[in-house]
């Protein structure tokens, strides 16, 4: 049983009814919560509460694992329902991180449209300069973009104002750690990492993550780009085994993957 006089708590009021909060996101409400509102209450307030700094990524897929086609179409794997999860996720991260081959395949804007809340930091991960300067999010005026570029790549030439952040690569990539780092220092303690499977994966080999939220979609692609790339193991015990809770999110299936060390953020 939880105990609930260990913990400092928040209280709000809404509809006629008293939601308190726990430092870590547990809750109790003085009134019955439909199944709905309890699933994102269980969801996002681990998030929301959180007093430490925290990393999360979330990948969309079907049930064969597949994030796009061979081509490269993912528009859209995921139902209207997923799509604004990950929108509730940008609107309570302080950063988004995506990788400069999903900047210049699918011309992300990474706002907040579908839900309320504030607008992150836009990063782009670009260590040899790659990044279309057309890019959509370099000029569309609904927030600041962080451009992040090894040490020896050019300037961007973009539309908009993009700022620059320079870090060192090995082997043609950045270390995770190190992005995450640069971003604390930047003022974003919780950072989303969206994209593309290539970047989530980095960031999961490194273990910087604190949950991956994997969102699965009733489809069979049946050949394309795989969501997740790790090291290969001989055996099952070298397979990760985070904890896991699971929500319906429309017609899709959300796992909330939880790699903190602690049991939880």
């Amino acid at each position: 049983m939880h105990d609930w006089s260990a913990q400092p708590e928040t209280s709000f009021q809404a509809g006629g009814a008293c939601l308190r909060v726990a430092a870590g996101g547990g809750w109790r409400c003085d009134t019955v919560v439909d199944a709905a509102t309890v699933a994102l209450l269980d969801t996002f307030l681990p998030l929301v509460a959180s007093c430490r700094p925290w990393t999360v990524a979330q990948i969309g897929q079907s049930l064969d694992g597949r994030i796009a086609t061979q081509s490269g179409a993912s528009h859209y794997i995921n139902g209207i329902e997923a799509r604004t999860h990950l929108h509730r996720l940008r609107a309570v991260a302080d950063a988004v991180v995506v990788g400069v081959g999903t900047l210049n395949a699918d011309d992300p804007l990474l706002t907040v449209r579908h839900v309320s809340g504030p607008q992150p930091l836009r990063v782009v991960l670009d260590p040899s300069g790659r990044a279309a300067p057309q890019a959509r999010m370099f000029a569309d005026g609904s927030g600041a973009c962080l451009l992040i570029r090894g040490e020896g790549a050019g300037e961007v030439r973009a539309e908009g104002q993009v700022r620059t952040l320079r870090l060192p690569t090995r082997e043609g990539r950045f270390a995770p750690a190190e992005v995450v780092q640069a971003l604390h220092a930047e003022g974003c303690r919780r950072v989303l990492v969206e994209g593309g499977g290539l970047t989530v994966s980095g960031f999961l080999e490194a273990g910087v993550l604190d949950r991956l939220h994997v969102l699965v979609a009733p489809m069979l692609i049946g050949s394309g780009r795989p969501g997740l790339s790790l090291p290969v193991i001989d055996t099952l015990e070298g397979a990760l085994r985070p904890r896991c809770r699971y929500f319906a999110c429309g017609d899709d299936v959300l796992f909330d993957l939880d790699f903190g060390d602690e049991g939880g953020i």
